[in-house]
């Protein structure tokens, strides 16, 4: 994927593993809905006390898996930088935005009160996310026995966020 192949595939999918490193037990991973309302900012909610804003704070740093909810599964792996927005407008202006991207389609504006007070009443905060770097891995996948001689991994590549070149050296 280019630059912009992968920005669309992050825009057109609405889940991800959300993943930081935790002082022990290995990394923490979690399942979020974000929103991506410019080509260089993911925005997730969270409530302001959780081990997902804690970790913002401490480390700066998270990754997030974009799952295509399609069979077989694609996915992009995206490291970013990050911090938390504590601003409660722009927690209950994204938690309305999470609503409709859970529904799949805008809400009613009617609702938005009560998304709101929902937001603040739960101390909703917006991790906002940097994109710096992707990984990407085709998946193979197994429809019948002719592909299980195809089932081997192609290389797998860490590219900027930003390069939309394929870079001279790939991670196998």
């Amino acid at each position: 994927m280019n630059a912009g192949e992968r920005r669309a595939f992050v825009r057109a999918h609405r889940t991800a593993v959300f993943g930081y490193n935790r002082d022990h037990d290995g990394p923490a991973m979690s399942v979020v809905y974000y929103v991506m309302p410019d080509d260089h900012t993911i925005l997730v909610s969270t409530v302001g006390d959780s081990a997902k804003a804690k970790a913002v704070a401490r480390l700066g740093h998270v990754s997030l898996c974009i799952l295509d909810e399609q069979w077989p599964v694609t996915y992009l792996q995206v490291s970013c930088t990050a911090t938390v927005d504590p601003d409660p407008v722009a927690a209950g202006t994204l938690a309305m935005e999470i609503a409709s991207v859970m529904a799949g389609r805008p809400l009613d504006d009617a609702v938005r009160p009560l998304v709101i007070e929902g937001a603040r009443t739960q101390g909703r905060v917006v991790l906002r996310l940097t994109p710096y770097a992707t990984f990407e891995t085709p998946p193979p996948h197994v429809f019948e026995e002719t592909d299980l001689p195809l089932l081997a991994h192609p290389t797998n590549a860490a590219l900027p966020w930003d390069e939309p070149e394929i870079p001279e050296k790939s991670i196998r």
